[in-house]
């Protein structure tokens, strides 16, 4: 999953040849996941028809301020259109459309729209070398990026005019790419690396059977997939779980028990500034496990039982400047037990799940969390979804790292 996923991105398109490039930028955002609409010039649509883009984005293309095939002649409200957009592109931007921009004028939907828009604007100049090397372009390139719009170079290349030089537009994967890592650039957790545990841990007592519990790892998977929409590169360690994952910035690591969980999580930490341990670990595992299928011989079965190693304790003992976070389900005193915990494991920060909260624990869509610091400070959270509750969890660590 990209940055982009989810996303809505606004494409504005002008009169010029690099036009027939922006069905592939469609194409490759609705890729990566993101929602697309799509604003044209009047003039561009001699170069790539509003039939092309409106089937590639699943939306309708508008060139005009209204509709005048539409007998009421329907508004396409501009202010609306810049308001629905996260980020606006335009590209290909013509040196015509560059100097209205840079000056106000505002005589086409795409200017209109570019002048009501409170999301990021992105251009990608193109035009013939000269023009772009002219004083005047390159003026009004300076002066749009002072405006804290953010322009994507063109390249070097053959041109319309048959002349080699830059002016060329980018391609529209370095669009794409360029525009990822400019929103990666400024999200809190870019460039920092986290640990995080899910799931369940199975301690096999023969070939066939185990000890485990009822973890689906959605709380961990929804942690992973928040933290990497915050910018962090995350090593997700995943004991036995149906959720499933796809993100650029994830990378799995499937293990089933507790002692492969330790070993994981002991390669991965020195690397990280951040663990967040959410897994629900086995603590005892069989003694002895029998290499062959247990038979069914007496009315009673005794095994016995070691505990395992405590993952969490461990990773507190060696810590260096790692930000720690752990997890405690608890049924009774559970504040108590909750801060013990966080004490005798030295966490930075520990969250509380209660299975006497209604909706919170394993297998829901939902939790109910207290999150307590190593200062002891309590803040207690309503029941939410445990997307909104990664939310909390990792907007919560952030100010602590901030502080």
């Amino acid at each position: 999953m990209s940055i982009l996923s989810g996303k809505k991105i606004l494409l504005g398109i002008t009169a010029g040849i690099a036009a027939y490039k922006s069905a592939n930028l469609v194409r490759l955002f609705i890729k990566l996941g993101a929602e697309v609409k799509v604003i044209m010039t009047p003039a561009s649509k001699d170069f790539i028809t509003p039939l092309t883009l409106s089937t590639l984005s699943k939306n309708p293309v508008h060139s005009q301020f209204y509709d005048t095939e539409n007998e009421n002649e329907l508004w396409n409200n501009h202010v609306e259109l810049g308001l629905w957009a996260d980020y606006f592109l335009i590209a290909p931007a013509t040196a015509n459309t560059l100097s209205k921009m840079a000056n106000g004028t505002c005589d086409n939907l795409v200017l209109a729209t570019y002048l009501s828009a409170k999301c990021p604007v992105y251009f990608a100049p193109a035009m013939d070398l000269d023009m772009y090397k002219h004083y005047s372009t390159k003026e009004n390139l300076q002066k749009l990026q002072s405006f804290g719009n953010r322009m994507i170079p063109a390249t070097s290349g053959e041109l319309a005019s048959g002349l080699v030089g830059e002016g060329r537009m980018a391609e529209p994967e370095d669009i794409v790419l360029f525009i990822e890592n400019d929103i990666l650039s400024k999200l809190p957790l870019c460039g920092k690396k986290v640990l995080i545990t899910a799931g369940p841990t199975y301690e096999a007592i023969d070939p066939v059977r185990f000890i485990g519990n009822h973890s689906s790892g959605k709380m961990g998977f929804e942690i992973a997939k928040t933290a990497a929409n915050l910018g962090a590169e995350v090593f997700l360690i995943s004991g036995p779980s149906q959720e499933q994952i796809k993100h650029s910035l994830i990378h799995r690591i499937d293990v089933v028990s507790a002692d492969e969980m330790y070993k994981a999580a002991h390669q991965f930490f020195p690397e990280v500034q951040m663990a967040i341990l959410a897994a629900a670990v086995a603590d005892y595992k069989a003694k002895n496990v029998s290499n062959q299928k247990i038979k069914k011989k007496d009315a009673t079965l005794s095994i016995e039982l070691e505990p395992t190693k405590d993952i969490l304790a461990s990773l507190g003992a060696i810590k260096e400047n790692q930000f720690l976070v752990g997890f405690a389900l608890e049924t009774d005193n559970e504040i108590e037990n909750a801060k013990s915990k966080l004490q005798r494991k030295n966490l930075d920060m520990i969250v509380l799940n209660s299975l006497q909260d209604k909706g919170a624990g394993f297998a829901t869509n939902t939790n109910k969390i207290t999150i307590i610091d190593k200062d002891l400070n309590e803040k207690i959270f309503e029941l939410k979804s445990k997307e909104a509750v990664s939310i909390d969890i990792l907007n919560e660590i952030i100010l602590k790292l901030d502080a």
